[in-house]
């Protein structure tokens, strides 16, 4: 979350940002509350300050007679103290709450724009493949080689869901691994981390309140799934203070992925691009605030590198103030191209969220002259998210015989370079 100072002291600030996501959020409640918050703190410091020169004349006290009168003359002041203390958690209480609907301050590099469409296309690797005949959408070729099974998942579990079988699953599996194994080599610590997490995590990480409607969760007792690896991976050091020298932490973790995909709602959610469980590789990191940017430009990077590698169409998009996450101070969407369904299709999205997780989850680090702790800034990217990645595989890879041709990088893992069509 914005820091109660940020709101005290710049609420223009606050204020600019929120008009550039052209977004609505309680900015003048939080003034207000923090107002009374420090109305009550000075009330209470004052009378604390107070207490301590009255216990110093008790300790000075000639007679016990005196010694009486200063103690009974405390009492009124400590049932006072007593009122104020709880009236200052219930306060802080109340503006933590209204602190939560703020969304990160914009970064100044981010440009401005009205929602996706304004958002800026940085660069584009490689070139659109020409296809000698028309290119099929990977729900069609899918159920032609036999590998994504829609019908039955369906029957199962209901719309948007999927199911994946024989080379289908297998080729998941092996880009799972692949994925993790480079981020192992280039100083990710691999994570295995729960896929339900309590709510505090949630909040902790940005996800709640905001994306209540869009999370799933147990009815009984406090259980939510995630929708990302970054919700573990930002509790991870929650409630520590970590030594500078050991920044930046690395980590990236594999889970599945649980959302209501609401905001589908008029969208093509044909085949297994938008859906309610996915698998996706997360790439996190803990730095010193001063480092973020680079880490942000390593990270990006990092993910492209995947598709690259993967040989995929594919292309860089900065995203504006209106499209904006809402932990996100910075972000960058790597999209790939699908052919058949004739769309770009994001499989990765790094953000900056600056100290705004950080503050939520309480993640400091001590500087090396250790006066005092100040919060890290944290980072977040997917490397990459399936199964989408998958979806381009397919439509790019297509052969005019009804086979998919695999990139040669992720066939000895796979253990087959062609997959043909069933029967």
């Amino acid at each position: 979350m914005i820091s109660a100072q940020l709101v005290r002291e710049h609420p223009e600030e606050v204020r600019r940002s929120l008009e550039r996501r052209r977004a609505d959020a309680p900015l003048d409640l939080a003034v207000e509350q923090e107002r009374g918050r420090r109305e009550i703190l000075a009330e209470l410091e004052e009378l604390r300050a107070g207490r301590n020169e009255a216990g110093r004349r008790i300790g000075r006290a000639e007679s016990d007679e005196e010694r009486q009168r200063l103690i009974a003359e405390q009492r009124a002041t400590a049932e006072r103290i007593d009122e104020l203390e709880a009236s200052l958690r219930d306060a802080e209480a109340a503006l933590d709450a209204t602190l939560g609907e703020i969304p990160n301050v914009v970064g100044a590099e981010t440009p401005d724009g009205d929602d996706e469409d304004a958002n800026v296309v940085v660069r584009t690797h490689g070139e659109a493949r020409a296809f000698d005949f028309e290119p099929s959408p990977h729900w069609e070729l899918g159920e032609r080689l036999g590998i994504i099974d829609v019908e039955r998942a369906a029957a199962m579990s209901g719309s948007r869901m999927y199911m994946l079988r024989g080379a289908g699953a297998r080729l998941q599996r092996a880009l799972i691994g692949w994925f993790l194994d480079s981020h192992h080599a280039s100083g990710y610590e691999e994570c295995y981390v729960p896929a339900m997490v309590r709510e505090e995590a949630m909040r902790a990480s940005g996800q709640l309140p905001k994306f209540r409607d869009n999370l799933y969760r147990d009815d009984e007792e406090d259980y939510w799934f995630v929708p990302t690896a970054e919700v573990p991976l930002t509790n991870l050091h929650a409630d520590q203070i970590l030594d500078a020298e050991a920044l930046p932490l690395r980590y990236a973790a594999h889970t599945p992925c649980f959302r209501r995909e609401k905001t589908s709602a008029g969208r093509d959610v044909r085949g297994i691009k938008r859906v309610h469980q996915f698998e996706k590789v997360e790439m996190y990191q803990f730095t010193a605030p001063e480092d973020s940017g680079d880490a942000l430009a390593e990270m990006l990077a990092q993910a492209e590198s995947l598709l690259q590698q993967l040989g995929l169409h594919h292309r860089v998009l900065q995203i504006c103030s209106g499209d904006l996450g809402f932990n996100a101070a910075v972000s960058y969407d790597l999209e790939v191209w699908a052919p058949g369904a004739r769309e770009w299709l994001e499989v990765s999205s790094v953000s900056n969220c600056t100290d705004f997780q950080a503050r939520r989850a309480n993640v400091r680090y001590r500087a090396a002259d250790k006066r005092g702790a100040r919060f890290v800034h944290t980072l977040n990217g997917s490397g990459l998210a399936l199964p989408r990645t998958l979806a381009a595989l397919l439509e790019q890879g297509q052969q005019s015989d009804g086979s998919v041709v695999l990139p040669e990088v992720i066939r000895e893992r796979v253990g087959f370079g062609v997959i043909e069509p069933a029967g």
